[in-house]
């Protein structure tokens, strides 16, 4: 090893490969602080042809290769086992912007770039990149797209698959695939950049994108309403979709339990309502024309909503700061459930039309195994994702909750399929979910997908361990 690690200091520089125990540290660990990987080294190289040099090497000593970004995963996608044996490569250093195209609506940036440095500089240009998450200030874009990242707009823009143009590819070889095109037709073959996107690093190194732009709104307003149950939401939501068509940007369903937590861990955030109802939904909706259009579709649509009591009440932001206060209640839903104590994470889809029916079967399914239960459920009603999260009852303590995991996964999961849903929405397999993935794929979706690993990365160096 020590000749490996002398070759990687030679290749990037000294100072780039850190094998300290208390530089690993950050590394290492995953976000929630729930688990710790080990690592030979963490390996940081500054560009494209040093990411090659060092995959060459770690290939040629038969080493194996973590990616990692910001760190912000969930799914234990971006740490190694606790073998010590693997590379932590961190792309943060790749950090520039190539270059913006406006007329072209492209922004080439490396994998590195925190993903609100994306957006401000967008913005600097009067495009905007819409992919939002709540972990923007911290994410980078190499990240968002190894995971096939969602977020808020997901319902108008897509996931971040649908936001690349093209890719920069190292290959498990150590080779550069320059697949740096901002075309929005290229009908010759295979499509070879859908196939890293959402791959975890399992098949190779994002090292920079061509992403697409699009012209800033001239107008953004927000409501959120008041609603008695998730059929509620659902009318809600072909109501606004029929109205906004497009300019729809944003639906965002939050439990009552979650606004509560909001309210109980951040109470200097204001509520919106005097009283408390069981649902609610953040809407957003931008606007090509004018603040006044977009104000005045706003008020129709929520006229309209409160005519038939599909919503018991709805107020609209009179103001970017009261839209911000807005966005607080759904953004620190899941720091406010992390201050209450520890609960299991689910990131799920299924078809917005089944959410309803979803909701309440797996409801009572709990209630049935796990009483006491506390559900906290909110998420992109819009798109059809829910992060449907189960914190302990309140007599229990964390760590004997944390027994019954998975159990807990399985029934929710089992209800998922049920309505031919997906257990990963946005978060990815990595290794959480790698085991449970085997139950809902199906052999012949499991064997392609072995069989494409085993054509990319025949050595299985590439984040082994990851999916599959």
């Amino acid at each position: 090893m020590n000749e490996f690690l002398q070759r990687c200091r030679n290749a990037i520089g000294e100072q780039y490969v850190l094998t300290d125990d208390t530089d690993l540290l950050a590394y290492e660990t995953e976000w929630r602080q729930r688990f710790r990987g080990r690592a030979l080294a963490v390996v940081r190289p500054g560009s494209t042809s040093e990411v090659a040099a060092i995959v060459t090497l770690c290939k040629q000593f038969t080493i194996s290769v973590v990616p990692q970004g910001g760190n912000t995963g969930l799914v234990l996608g971006s740490i190694p086992d606790a073998s010590g044996t693997s590379i932590i490569l961190s792309l943060k250093r790749l950090n520039a912007i190539r270059a913006i195209d406006v007329a072209n609506n492209t922004m080439t940036v490396e994998a590195g770039c925190i993903l609100s440095q994306i957006q401000q500089y967008a913005d600097s240009h009067h495009r905007l990149f819409p992919l939002s998450l709540a972990s923007e200030g911290t994410c980078t874009i190499g990240g968002n797209l190894s995971s096939n990242a969602g977020g808020t707009a997901v319902l108008r823009y897509g996931n971040a698959r649908e936001l690349c143009l093209g890719v920069e590819v190292v290959t498990a070889n150590g080779d550069i695939w320059e697949g740096l095109k901002g075309l929005r037709k290229d009908n010759t073959g295979y499509d070879l950049r859908d196939l890293f996107i959402g791959a975890e690093g399992t098949l190779g190194i994002i090292t920079a994108a061509v992403l697409k732009l699009y012209p800033k709104p001239k107008a953004i307003q927000t409501a959120f309403l008041a609603l008695s149950s998730p059929t509620s939401a659902l009318n809600l939501l072909n109501l606004a979709r029929n109205a906004f068509g497009s300019a729809l940007t944003t639906y965002e369903l939050i439990s009552s339990i979650s606004l509560e937590l909001v309210h109980k861990h951040f109470p200097d955030i204001p509520l919106p309502f005097a009283k408390q109802y069981p649902y609610y939904v953040l809407v957003e909706i931008s606007d090509q024309e004018s603040e006044i259009h977009a104000r005045e579709m706003m008020e129709r649509v929520l006229e309209s909503a409160l005519a038939p009591t599909i919503a018991n009440d709805a107020v609209i932001a009179e103001s970017l700061s009261q839209a911000s206060y807005l966005w607080q209640l759904r953004e620190n839903i899941s720091m406010a459930q992390a201050a209450e104590g520890k609960n299991i994470k689910h990131d799920i889809s299924i078809p917005s039309s089944s959410i309803p029916a979803f909701i309440k079967t797996a409801g009572e399914q709990l209630d049935k195994y796990f009483s006491g239960s506390r559900v906290v459920c909110f998420g992109h009603m819009g798109d059809g994702n829910l992060h449907y999260n189960i914190s302990p009852p309140a007599d229990v303590e964390d760590q004997i909750f944390l027994l019954q995991q998975d159990k807990i996964n399985q029934l929710v999961h089992d209800e998922v399929h049920r309505y031919q849903g997906s257990i990963s929405a946005e978060h990815g397999i990595g290794a959480l979910k790698r085991d449970e993935l085997i139950r809902y794929k199906s052999p012949v979706e499991l064997e392609l997908m072995r069989s494409i690993k085993k054509a990319l990365d025949p050595d299985n160096l590439m984040n082994p361990g990851k999916i599959l």
